[in-house]
């Protein structure tokens, strides 16, 4: 489980960082990342939500997907620069292991976060 202060929960939030981050992908995920231009330190943090839509499975293959990107993005969050974060999982993701999230999110993110799109407001 994600710690609360990095849930990314609003559609609002989603979307935009869907719509103006830069987005990285492979066969089993595509990530979106929007950097935060937060004035104030404290409040800067990363936020991670997922997609996982009807495509990768039935419900039961859905939430054992989330939960394992769940798992692999919590390893992640202390190299993560400050902002927010949508990762979309593929069909191929329904039969993924661990491993291969950590290699396709590691790669993904890397790409996302180099590309460094950043918040409009």
């Amino acid at each position: 489980m994600l710690p609360a202060v990095n849930r990314l929960r609003t559609s609002g939030d989603f979307a935009r960082t869907v719509r103006h981050g830069s987005r990285s992908g492979n066969s089993l995920v595509v990530v979106y990342f929007l950097a935060d231009n937060s004035i104030n330190e404290a409040d800067l943090c990363t936020k991670v939500g997922f997609i996982v839509g009807k495509k990768v499975g039935n419900s039961v293959v859905r939430h054992t997907v989330a939960r394992k990107l769940r798992h692999v993005v919590r390893n992640f969050l202390p190299e993560l620069e400050p902002g927010t974060i949508v990762v979309r999982a593929n069909p191929a993701a329904a039969t993924a292991s661990s491993q291969d999230f950590t290699r396709a999110l590691d790669s993904a993110l890397t790409r996302a976060q180099a590309r460094k799109a950043h918040t409009h407001d």
